[in-house]
């Protein structure tokens, strides 16, 4: 399986998801090959306005242009970005 190395100004603006690869998602809505509620893996986190990722989910599918709209965090990603929201 393929990783890209993120731009280095590419962060996630408030209100955003700031998943990194490698973080475990599930995905909230149905996406062409993949029902919602398909568990995946963030293989590219990437862009400077908008925040998006590429998920290899476990079905073989791989979609990207994905955000908050299309994605919640499980896991370790979902208990570190609830640490990183009470610190805020």
């Amino acid at each position: 399986m393929t990783f890209w190395k993120p731009h280095a100004l590419a962060n996630p603006h408030p209100n955003q998801l700031d998943l990194r690869m490698g973080d475990r998602v599930e995905s909230t809505a149905d996406l062409d090959g993949v029902p919602s509620g398909t568990a995946g893996k963030v293989i590219l986190a990437n862009g400077f306005n908008w925040q998006r990722y590429r998920v290899l989910f476990v079905n073989g599918i791989e979609h990207g242009d994905l955000d908050q709209r299309n994605l919640k965090p499980v896991g370790r990603a979902a208990k570190r970005l609830e640490k990183l929201a009470k610190q805020r």
